[in-house]
């Protein structure tokens, strides 16, 4: 039946080509209306495209995906409604319907054999029912931060993640702990060591193929410390573009792992004794092409604006540790005995520092934020650290090497959160008691003391963290 079917397909290289343009466009801030006439008349002109999937995320960082008919999509484009009620931490059953806007600088061309011929895929912005922008849509609140200071100051904020994760024998080994009672290794080789043809490197090639093709701008791939676990790095980029690909990379791992019958896991600490997954985060900011965290003379050659932008972070540290670390999982991985980052100081060297200084020269100069898990909603991660970075209170004694520690567990990380008038004041009051309320109500169906000597109580901590966190969760 193949022969009666005749959607987009692309090879790889034109894939590249495609996405890269439409990433300098962003970048560039083309108009909006221009980017909306352009692949509005593309996906009139082209009768392959079948469908376009529509993302967003709701407010702990979940993508969601709806596939609209591209007929459709093109006479709807500017009523497109969904139900909010039955989003995690969007609007309640009396107020429901939400509108969703089409960001149409956000396109991108899908490899075929990775998400199947025919589509295309687009972010949106979540809207209330008068056309407002929806407070709790994270990825609108980034977006018009990172242009009001690129309006104002000329400022561009510039983000590179390394995500870790783990690769897991069979399909959906996540939501299949609970029969299985164990997460199976695809490999036993550590860090920058497998065999190019085992399945680990396999499949770090294939996703890293695929990241390509999408405009991700790759830098190196590797295994990581830990047995069966990888981390692929790509580029610096414009805030709102490197939280689109934090999400686009989960999704891009997962979706190749599902057809190789693996399982790609983010879970901060999916096993117990070794390394967990982190998502450090570099930061730097530039106007007109200058990197303003750099100054040849400054201590480990970071400008007052960068020492600043630290400080402020550090000084906030535990109330912005809900945020970076807002699963109950995530607090497993804080152990100092597997290189967590859990000290609120900055250091060029010691990596259990909140803040790394990695080496850098006049273009790479930055700020590495480590103490953040690879299962927080990352425009809400970004937008925190960027507000914190720049407005947040600083501090009165020294914090650049401190003694204090982030918090071990979810409660206390709570309770600070509640407690910061900062956090209310970026966030609203609304949004922050609603993140705080649902990080609570997840809370609480775990265990408050979580075993790390019985191994009945390891298996029911990974239980509770398997119903909670994983089903569906990119």
């Amino acid at each position: 039946m193949t022969e009666l079917r005749d959607f987009l397909e692309i090879p790889y290289e034109q894939l590249e080509e495609l996405n890269l343009s439409v990433k300098r466009q962003r970048l560039a801030r083309v108009s909006p209306d221009v980017m909306r006439e352009e692949r509005m008349r593309y996906l009139t002109d082209e009768r392959r495209i079948k469908a376009v999937t529509v993302c967003f995320t709701d407010l702990e960082g979940r993508l969601h995906m709806l596939d609209y008919d591209k007929k459709f999509l093109l006479a709807s484009a500017d009523n497109l409604t969904f139900d909010g009620s039955s989003v995690r931490g969007f609007s309640v059953q009396a107020e429901s319907d939400l509108r969703l806007a089409i960001d149409w600088s956000a396109f991108y061309w899908l490899p075929a054999d990775v998400f199947g011929p025919g589509k295309v895929l687009v972010f949106g912005y979540v809207l209330n029912q008068d056309g407002s922008p929806y407070e709790a849509d994270m990825r609108g609140r980034l977006h018009r931060y990172v242009n009001e200071l690129y309006q104002r100051d000329g400022i561009t904020c510039n983000v590179a993640t390394e995500i870790e994760g783990f690769l897991f024998k069979g399909r959906n080994a996540e939501q299949r702990f609970r029969e299985t009672g164990e997460f199976t290794m695809v490999s036993t080789g550590g860090y920058y060591h497998s065999l190019p043809g085992d399945p680990l490197r396999q499949f770090i090639d294939m996703a890293a193929e695929a990241q390509r093709a999408m405009g991700f701008e790759n830098e190196k791939d590797h295994p990581e410390v830990a047995p069966s676990q990888f981390e692929m790095n790509y580029s610096y980029t414009e805030a709102t573009i490197a939280a689109d690909q934090i999400l686009l990379y989960k999704l891009i791992c997962r979706q190749i792992a599902s057809k190789l019958d693996m399982t790609a896991s983010f879970l901060p600490k999916p096993v117990t004794g070794v390394n967990g997954n982190g998502m450090h985060t570099n930061i730097s900011l530039a106007r007109q092409g200058v990197n303003l965290f750099y100054d040849a003379n400054g201590p480990e050659r970071l400008s007052e604006l960068a020492w600043s932008f630290i400080d402020r972070i550090l000084n906030s540290g535990q109330d912005l540790c809900l945020i970076l670390n807002s699963s109950v999982n995530a607090y497993r991985r804080l152990d100092p005995h597997f290189e967590a980052p859990n000290q609120i100081k900055a250091s060029p060297t010691d990596r259990g520092s909140m803040i790394r200084i990695p080496i850098g020269n006049a273009r790479s100069a930055r700020i590495e934020v480590r103490s953040i898990a690879p299962d927080a909603n990352p425009y809400l991660a970004i937008y925190a650290l960027l507000r914190t970075g720049l407005e947040g209170p600083l501090p009165t004694t020294d914090v650049r090497s401190g003694t204090a520690t982030l918090p071990d567990n979810i409660y206390d990380a709570i309770a600070n959160f509640r407690q910061s008038a900062f956090m209310a004041q970026i966030l609203g009051e609304d949004v922050h008691t609603r993140f705080a309320d649902l990080k609570a109500t997840v809370a609480d169906r775990c265990p408050r003391k979580l075993g790390t000597l019985i191994k009945r109580a390891e298996v029911q901590f990974h239980h509770e963290v398997t119903n909670q966190y994983l089903w569906s969760r990119f």
